[in-house]
């Protein structure tokens, strides 16, 4: 492992010198200062984690808040996760994954330590009970997500609402008069978690705007629970002839139980949803989709932070705007 002694060997100069040149806690010259960064390059020597926190009295450590609940989809949660730790890196930041269900005590053991310089909090509730807490500390925080009340909050996500809004005008405007929405498991809408209680929101909008029939079906995540729900759809009087999906594992059994009861997609049943690309592509129909983009928002989620950090004023509310890719499904 490549040491500041021998950066300091290879530039012809000392390891305090070296040390300053990182630090910056002591003006060096600019030829100096050129000759250590070519031979930090070559040699490709990594300033150790507490040795940049001493010097610059930050821990160059982020705190990713996921709770894992009751209902919450680990695979799409992990592309969140994976997107903040990738762009945390380019700013030479790691990041501390905390999923325990603490609520205001997890963010107060980070606030009240070293651990982290900054918080990136998901699964934002309504009402969410961390909110007071976050908006008094002294710790940079971004939400992923909105609550009902965003101020003196740093927010972004997907604009789940206009989501919701955009599948039922598709729908509408394909001339379907009966929609279902399968919506996330209970115990995320018993939480009043904010995604789904916005998804909900635009689809109930955008029915009555167009004045169509509709129906709200929040269902658990199991093949068995979609076998069901399949069911009690076709039961209804009306059938939905067009289904709003925002509950991922669902989209395969879902489209499957409806084949089984003799249905054609997108002949006789219509299907949109709300999940992955990959997942949408992946189905037994391919599914007419709004990406959940989570990458982007979890690059954005860290840039809002880098920027808060260096004290530079952010957007209270960043929505990144939904874009429906059409598939065979409709």
């Amino acid at each position: 492992m490549v040491k500041i002694t021998d950066v300091a060997r290879h530039a012809g100069v000392s390891p305090s010198t070296v040390s300053y040149a990182l630090s910056g806690k002591r003006p060096i010259t600019e030829d100096t200062r050129r000759r250590i960064e070519e031979s930090i390059r070559e040699l490709g020597y990594r300033p150790h984690a507490g040795a940049r926190a001493l010097a610059s009295s930050r821990s160059n450590v982020i705190a990713l808040v996921i709770p894992l609940r009751t209902g919450v989809h680990v695979p799409v949660v992990m592309q969140f996760a994976a997107a903040v730790v990738t762009a945390a890196r380019a700013h030479e930041y790691d990041v501390l994954l905390l999923t325990q269900e603490e609520g205001e005590e997890g963010l107060r053991r980070v606030a009240d330590t070293a651990l982290a310089d900054a918080m990136i909090v998901m699964d934002v509730q309504l009402h969410d009970t961390r909110l007071p807490l976050l908006r008094s500390l002294d710790r940079p925080s971004v939400l992923i997500g909105f609550p009902a009340d965003p101020s003196g909050l740093t927010c972004v996500d997907l604009d789940f609402r206009a989501a919701g809004e955009a599948c039922v005008d598709h729908l509408a405007a394909l001339g379907h008069r009966t929609l279902a929405l399968v919506g996330s498991p209970p115990a995320v809408y018993a939480r009043e978690t904010g995604f789904a209680e916005r998804v909900l929101q635009g689809f109930t909008a955008a029915a009555d705007r167009h004045g169509l029939s509709a129906s709200v079906h929040p269902c658990e995540a199991t093949p068995a629970a979609a076998k069901e729900l399949a069911r009690r759809l076709l039961a209804q009087s009306p059938a939905p002839t067009g289904l709003v999906i925002h509950n991922e594992p669902l989209i395969q059994p879902l489209t499957e139980a409806f084949q089984s009861l003799g249905l054609r997609i997108p002949q006789d049943l219509a299907l949109t949803a709300i999940c992955p690309d990959e997942t949408a592509e992946k189905a037994p129909v391919p599914v007419t989709s709004i990406a959940i983009p989570a990458t982007e928002v979890g690059e954005k989620a860290v840039e809002l932070l880098m920027k808060k950090l260096d004290g530079i004023p952010v957007p209270q509310s960043t929505h990144l705007a939904p874009h429906l890719t059409h598939r065979a499904s409709s």
